[in-house]
């Protein structure tokens, strides 16, 4: 829902596909990046957004509904970012972490090592993943949860795992826990996924 200091422009919402459209975005969500860190959740609006970006209000509407759409977009960014940075966690020998706790620690890490602008980022990004962006944002730790499982855990098992381990970051993040990037909140996310794929795998024996 936009808020009172939104000027709703009803306008027809493309996916950018051409250099123009897509150089357009690009402004778009650098300008509310600016925005976001210079005025807070308060001032971020799509007319500040659209001031910032030196771009019409209609320009805003055009790709996206509402701020919060674009705070998503600056999300899957962020996220597909932080994804693709290369592992740079070993233990005794490379490649020796297992993929549920390098999964667990790239999550906490995006959340943690940013500031509070992209915690707000990524934070309205968790609330609009569906099942199915979640199981892939969680591949690496799906992986790991089966490798440790007599029976791999079906996509209603997977959907309660990850939304119970996204919804203890998230809530984290929102309080600002001082824990957050804590080798023992790490420990306690593990602790989770491995029991609840545990627990799973003997339902599937009984």
């Amino acid at each position: 829902m936009a808020d009172m200091n939104e000027q709703v422009v009803p306008v027809q919402r493309v996916s950018p596909r051409q250099q123009r459209s897509l150089a357009t975005v690009d402004v778009i969500l650098v300008a509310a990046a600016q925005v976001l860190e210079m005025a807070g959740e308060a001032g971020f609006n799509t007319n500040a957004i659209a001031e910032r970006a030196g771009v019409g209000i209609g320009s805003i509407y055009r790709y996206f509904p509402d701020k919060n759409a674009i705070l998503v977009e600056m999300g899957r960014r962020e996220m597909a970012r932080v994804g693709a940075q290369p592992r740079t966690d070993t233990g005794p020998k490379p490649g020796s972490l297992a993929p549920d706790r390098q999964a667990i620690r790239t999550f906490l890490r995006a959340f943690g090592e940013r500031t509070r602008t992209r915690r707000v980022v990524v934070s309205a990004l968790l609330g609009q993943l569906s099942a199915e962006e979640l199981q892939t944002a969680f591949a690496r730790a799906e992986a790991g949860m089966a490798s440790r499982s007599a029976a791999p855990l079906d996509r209603i098992q997977l959907f309660v795992l990850s939304r119970a381990m996204l919804g203890a970051m998230r809530a984290a993040v929102l309080e600002d826990a001082d824990f957050l990037l804590s080798q023992q909140f790490e420990d306690e996310l593990v602790l989770l996924s491995r029991t609840y794929a545990s627990a799973a795998s003997s339902r599937h024996s009984d």
